[in-house]
């Protein structure tokens, strides 16, 4: 039996990504925001409250870098969430983790996170309810212990996904089946 649960967020799993940004002075800011994602082949949509500070940022420098976060970092990415780069003027300084500037678009790139896609803001949306960032995905940056070859290996990744329906993180990584090959059978006649 189906049971009606009203109008919630209910998409599992939700990424948890890392926006890094730089504010007019070339401080470093990170967010933590699971309402975003890749909408193209070459494009993110980021969709944020217009008043936070990466949201400011993003529209001062019309960059940011997006990094998939990692479990050992678990605590960091978390804080980022948790803390308002409005109300925390040293809020990356108290994570400890390492900024580098980005050789392609005016973004840090946190060196811990595994990820890293860079981007260059190609349209401020103003939809319905909210703000959304469309990005143009110019460079991606992955640390070498998370590749297989040439290509990432989600396992070494270790991301972990927000939970809406409890508020929890949970690991991912164990492969299930391939694409676009688990339901061929049904394709023959």
């Amino acid at each position: 039996m189906l049971k009606d649960l009203g109008v919630k967020p209910f998409i599992f799993p939700m990424p948890v990504l890392m926006i890094a940004t730089y504010d007019k002075s070339g401080k470093v800011d990170v967010m933590n925001m699971a309402w975003g994602g890749i909408c193209d082949e070459d494009k993110v949509a980021l969709n944020i409250t217009e008043t936070h500070k990466t949201a400011l940022n993003i529209k001062e420098r019309m960059a940011f870098t997006l990094s998939v976060a990692d479990i050992p970092h678990i605590k960091e990415a978390d804080y980022f969430g948790i803390a308002s780069g409005n109300d925390t003027p040293d809020k990356f300084e108290r994570s400890e983790l390492t900024a580098i500037k980005s050789e392609r678009v005016d973004a840090p790139v946190i060196k811990e996170f595994p990820i890293t896609l860079e981007c260059k803001v190609i349209e401020l949306q103003h939809p319905e309810g909210g703000f959304r960032v469309l990005g143009k995905i110019v460079n991606v940056l992955a640390d070498e212990k998370v590749l297989d070859g040439d290509t990432v290996d989600p396992k070494k990744l270790n991301a972990f996904v927000f939970d809406q329906f409890g508020g929890n993180y949970y690991a991912i990584g164990e492969k299930v089946g391939k694409a676009w090959d688990a339901g061929a059978e049904l394709l023959k006649d």
